[in-house]
């Protein structure tokens, strides 16, 4: 069994830095394919588009550069660790956590660059104001692979407290809940953050409009991985009293359901807000309607990711009632 825990622990070491880094190579590559079109399309502003580029491809790089961090901790901070099969099907949790998040995130995190880089060869000289609006919708879809850093650092602190399988399940169920729970809200961010720097390529006199409601509409957007956040800490600080198998059974599958009841609620959010922000560009003078049509039809789709949290946390609650 010793040697089944080294390879679970090695294994987490080489997946979080590999996966992570596949999406971020895969989003780079979208970003400087888009940057070519972009360049081609418009050669005098090379300048701006190829700075562009570089800034978006240097915030596509923190999924990669998450992942390095935690497989050197793993590596280099884990010695006084003893590992054990339970400590091994933990640190799985660390895996999951933020490899799922870093693959997805380095990919999506190009969809804004493409578009920026595509917007300033229609509107050269609204360059400036385009770059900015891209990194303040890039930096807001870092946010799912920050959370599951911060998890994977707290699964991480409870390894060499870890003596049952209850213990193990929970932890790992922690992993699931957050590494999940970011799909849906990344992709749904992305989706918006491409629609509205696209939207400002369309219509320049619209970033009055379309900027306060990208802050309102990616805040909606990001309700489903707060709550993953939620359910993961829960799981994180809630005890199994006498190691209970049934309760680390029960907290498994609560950081299941959030995890993956999560991420419909957050790419149909994204989908309208962005078909909302569409139509702000091409019609700046119905913002007050669209957005309100937005936002309630946006509130009414999170309500799916309430209900898995309710369940979730009914799990966590009802199973240290249990015998």
């Amino acid at each position: 069994m010793a040697e089944l825990a080294e390879l679970l622990h090695y294994l987490t070491v080489a997946l979080a830095v590999a996966v992570s880094s596949i999406g971020a190579g895969i989003g780079e590559g979208l970003a400087s394919h888009a940057a070519i079109k972009a360049i081609n399309k418009q050669p005098g502003a090379r300048s701006d588009i190829s700075k562009t580029m570089i800034l978006g491809t240097a915030l596509i790089e923190t999924a990669a550069i998450m992942g390095l961090l935690i497989s050197a901790i793993m590596l280099w901070g884990s010695e006084s660790i003893e590992r054990t099969t339970y400590t091994g099907i933990a640190t799985l949790g660390i895996a999951l956590a933020i490899c799922i998040s870093g693959f997805v995130i380095g990919i999506v995190s190009a969809f804004p660059a493409q578009q920026a880089c595509l917007a300033i060869a229609r509107q050269p000289f609204f360059a400036q104001k385009i770059v900015r609006f891209m990194l303040i919708t890039q930096s807001i879809i870092q946010t799912p692979i920050v959370f599951s850093f911060i998890i994977a650092m707290l699964i991480k602190a409870q390894l060499t407290t870890i003596d049952s399988l209850a213990d193990s399940f929970r932890l790992l169920g922690a992993g699931i809940c957050i590494g999940f729970g970011s799909i849906g809200p990344s992709i749904g961010l992305a989706q918006f953050a491409r629609t509205a720097c696209s939207g400002l390529g369309i219509n320049r006199d619209a970033y009055n409009k379309l900027l306060p409601f990208t802050f309102l509409s990616e805040a909606i957007i990001e309700t489903p991985i707060i709550f993953a956040l939620v359910v993961s800490i829960l799981l994180l600080v809630t005890g199994i009293p006498n190691g209970n198998l049934l309760v680390g059974i029960a907290m498994l599958f609560a950081g299941f359901c959030t995890g993956f009841g999560t991420i419909g609620a957050g790419i149909s959010s994204g989908k309208t807000s962005s078909a909302a922000c569409h139509q702000i560009a091409l019609a700046p003078e119905k913002y007050s309607l669209l957005a309100r049509v937005s936002m309630f039809s946006q509130g009414l789709i999170d309500t799916c990711a309430i209900y898995a949290l309710l369940i979730s946390l009914l799990l966590i609650i009802t199973s240290r009632y249990m015998v």
